[in-house]
């Protein structure tokens, strides 16, 4: 298991900002089970900066042109 750096972790108004989401969004994704993964630390949320670069990856949608222009 690795130890992460604390700068890597956000609070939930940083994790939404990187996010492009408003606190709320984030907020009612978390809520419903769905979003990035965080972490739960005396009783706070908070967010890896590689969970939330993962998926933002994870959210990309190919279209025929984009998959046309890497080919």
């Amino acid at each position: 298991m690795t130890v992460e750096r604390t700068n890597d972790r956000m609070s939930g108004p940083q994790a939404a900002a990187h996010l492009g989401l408003s606190k709320s969004t984030l907020e009612k994704m978390r809520m419903e089970g769905r979003g990035p993964r965080y972490l739960k630390l005396g009783g706070r949320c908070f967010y890896r900066r590689s969970d939330l670069d993962a998926y933002l990856e994870a959210a990309i949608v190919e279209t025929t042109d984009s998959r046309a222009l890497a080919g």
